[in-house]
């Protein structure tokens, strides 16, 4: 995990490590994400599970982190009989670009706020002149 936004700016990031970046997101999570992106119809819990080769309980997880963080959208499918089950798809990826913009925007603004107090509040500080020998 990188520790600094400086080591970020100089590590080899992939536009996938914006998971992690933006929404805390786990390497699990993103296996996952890629799992539903690669599929050609919608997965189920069991389905991803296979696919990232985890228990279901795990994978369960994950999904629900996707699902919060707007990666995923589920859709209930009824049986004939009664009953039904879910089935999780990509969210449009246009729609998680707005959104990691919007965050991304909020931050930004957020961040000069907080550097403006800074310069405020240590605007009059004077660093202690250390104490020359003769």
């Amino acid at each position: 995990m990188v520790d600094s936004m400086a080591e970020q700016l100089r590590s080899d990031m992939q536009c996938e490590d914006l998971l992690a970046c933006f929404h805390g997101l786990k390497p699990l999570d993103r296996e996952c994400y890629q799992a539903f992106v690669a599929a050609e119809e919608p997965l189920t819990i069991d389905d991803v599970a296979d696919a990232v080769d985890r228990e279901r309980s795990t994978a369960y997880r994950s999904v629900q982190r996707l699902l919060q963080t707007g990666f995923l959208e589920k859709e209930q499918i009824n049986y004939e009989a009664g009953g039904y089950y879910h089935v999780y798809i990509p969210t449009d990826p246009t729609t998680v670009v707005d959104e990691m913009q919007r965050l991304l925007n909020d931050w930004y603004a957020q961040t000069g706020q907080l550097i403006r107090e800074f310069e405020e509040k240590y605007a009059d500080a004077t660093p202690p002149m250390a104490e020359l020998e003769p």
